[in-house]
């Protein structure tokens, strides 16, 4: 029987740095190259999916990336794994939707109607809703959330959430509506209604999407997965899809993954990746809040120590902006009023890493310019950064 294979923290940072293209010769030459590397950005603050994409590319800037996603249709931006908002390449897409949004999908569904119901509205109201929203969205090509509620007015409906709680809030029948519509499928979001720091976009209807059996697109997906981010634990898999432990379980067995002997235990490896990786040059890197390396594992001791977390994360667990130095989070960093950009180092790294921090971080200043960005998910230290 052949032996296990052995991958130390030293290759699992070796292979971080070459094939999330953060080493700066193995940068990439466009947001699709990008995206295929990570599987998939995290897009919930609209700084982050561009950032992220920057801080890979060997012509850092955000017009590549528009180009990529409101032009050419080569990346997406739909509701994936967690229930998290990404930016994947059209050909994953359908591994996403059938794998995890779907069923996430149904769920919203039935929170829909339910919510409906409470403010007196029952199936049959929600469904002419929903036709005449299409109907108001084929017609004008694409249209903000606030566009379709003066086309259709019942999409402002509203009823309080949370009533006498602290975070009390209204909520309307369009908010809850396009999202579903969002994660089915039959809505995408499109360019932002601003510069691509703007939370408001534009929906257009969305061709539909080829349907996989489930259990096939999580196994592609697993594989998928593994080549970007392994190897990797059982819980880091878990995690990062939301699937339930026996989902996880199956999808390795279907992508042949094998057992590997990892420092802090036992993780999986596709098959045709067992030899060592040659490390890259010393390399160095800035990177925003909820970066998908960061946030692509469950199990963090190999490339964030234990003591910096509190400081980079906030109370729901996201990550915010980080530096990095040889696959090891060092510190992180923040923008201030005037645009410096303002970093903190949470160890001591060396005159070699501090001199090559601050040349990524002249990198990123310069392709911003004037552009001012507050993470939407602040952490301590980039709070205190940014005062």
């Amino acid at each position: 029987m052949r032996a296990r294979p052995k991958i130390d923290d030293e290759q699992r940072r070796a292979r971080l740095g070459r094939r999330h293209l953060l080493a700066p010769a193995h940068r990439a030459d466009t947001p699709e190259q990008v995206a295929e590397a990570v599987l998939a950005l995290h897009s919930s603050d609209p700084a982050s999916v561009v950032l992220s994409t920057a801080a890979r590319l060997a012509r850092p800037g955000s017009a590549a990336l528009e180009q990529a996603l409101y032009e050419d249709g080569t990346l997406v931006r739909m509701h994936g794994m967690r229930r998290t908002l990404f930016v994947v390449p059209t050909d994953i897409a359908p591994l996403v939707q059938s794998s995890t949004t779907g069923k996430v999908a149904e769920r919203e569904r039935r929170g829909l109607v339910a919510f409906a119901a409470e403010g007196g509205f029952d199936e049959a109201w929600l469904a002419r809703v929903e036709r005449r929203t299409l109907a108001a969205l084929a017609a004008a090509g694409q249209a903000t959330s606030a566009q379709l509620g003066s086309e259709v007015p019942e999409l402002r409906e509203a009823r309080t959430m949370s009533a006498g709680k602290a975070y009390e809030a209204k909520q309307t029948v369009g908010v809850r509506l396009l999202r579903v519509l969002g994660m089915e499928g039959s809505i995408v979001r499109g360019r932002p209604a601003g510069s691509w720091l703007s939370g408001q976009h534009y929906w257009a209807l969305r061709p539909a999407l080829p349907e996989l059996p489930v259990a096939r697109a999580q196994a592609e997906l697993a594989a998928r997965w593994l080549a970007a981010y392994g190897p990797a634990t059982v819980e880091d898999l878990r995690w990062w899809t939301g699937w339930g432990l026996r989902e996880v379980r199956t999808a390795l067995a279907a992508c042949a993954a094998v057992p590997a002997d990892l420092t802090g235990g036992e993780g999986f490896v596709l098959p045709d990746d067992t030899e060592p990786v040659t490390a890259p040059e010393p390399w160095a890197a800035v990177l925003p809040g909820l970066d998908p390396t960061p946030m692509g594992w469950q199990q963090r001791d190999w490339y964030l120590p234990t003591e910096h977390r509190e400081e980079l994360f906030d109370r729901s667990g996201n990550i915010g902006p980080t530096l990095w130095w040889n696959g090891r989070i060092v510190g992180g960093w923040a923008q201030r009023a005037d645009g410096e950009l303002a970093r903190h180092l949470l160890e001591p790294v060396g005159p070699d890493a501090e001199t090559a921090i601050d040349a990524e971080l002249h990198r990123l200043s310069s392709w911003l310019g004037p552009t001012r960005i507050t993470p939407r998910f602040r952490t301590p230290l980039e709070r205190r950064l940014s005062g």
